[in-house]
């Protein structure tokens, strides 16, 4: 059998088995495990078998103590496990979202100002985490001051939020909104200001696109390999 084992629940955990139907035909049994700290139980439990491999979407941010804590010990596991523990290198699901060169003309956000911020962001991502040496834009240097408990994983999952603020593109309820993989319905209301004009108006093909994008796929790769 081949796990996927992730923390991510709701559109997170959806966005994870929407890839396993799509690209492998539901090959993975795709499990939450509520945290990082789920995850490293879940594995302690397991006896890892030549039959079993375990894929691991493990949120991996440098500027989060615990996390990166927890990260070694989930990095000695894989080590022991013969190739059997595979983890998957990324950020986290809300990254992989706002690394889409797609995602402010599909869902026709009118945040500019987070837009721009957005662009700026992904130009300092480096080894996990925002490198503010690399920003000299102010009002992306604002945004950050706002937060009070800063970290990469923080800031990337509250502008991506914000920049699907709206029901059919949503990437915070229990599923993702239904615009990223369900037929377009923009020509039934033509003055609809919840979409953008996505050019693709078949819910598989738009979610395929967003599943071929070049964070995405460097993960679809690993899960790839037998």
């Amino acid at each position: 059998m081949r796990y996927l084992w992730t923390e991510d629940i709701g559109a997170g955990l959806h966005f994870w088995r929407l890839m396993n139907l799509l690209i492998f035909d539901g090959e993975f049994v795709v499990e939450s495990k509520g945290s990082n700290q789920g995850i490293l139980d879940a594995l302690s439990e397991v006896e890892i078998s030549d039959s079993n491999r375990y894929y691991i979407a493990f949120d991996y941010v440098v500027d989060n103590q615990d996390i990166r804590n927890k990260y070694r010990v989930l990095k000695s596991i894989a080590s022991r496990s013969e190739g059997k523990v595979v983890i998957l290198d990324m950020i986290c699901f809300e990254y992989l979202i706002l690394a889409f060169d797609q995602l402010a003309s599909w869902t026709g956000t009118g945040k500019r100002d987070k837009i721009e911020i957005r662009q700026v962001l992904l130009s300092a991502m480096e080894n996990h985490s925002i490198n503010l040496a690399k920003i000299a834009d102010k009002n992306t240097l604002r945004y950050l001051s706002g937060f009070k408990r800063y970290s990469t994983e923080r800031v990337m999952k509250s502008l991506a939020g914000e920049l699907t603020a709206n029901e059919k593109w949503s990437i915070k309820g229990s599923s993702m909104g239904e615009c990223w993989y369900k037929d377009c319905c923009i020509s039934d209301y033509p003055n609809s200001i919840r979409c953008g004009k996505p050019e693709l108006r078949i819910g598989k093909e738009r979610m395929r696109c967003l599943l071929e994008s070049k964070e995405i796929k460097k993960l679809v790769d690993v899960l790839e390999r037998k």
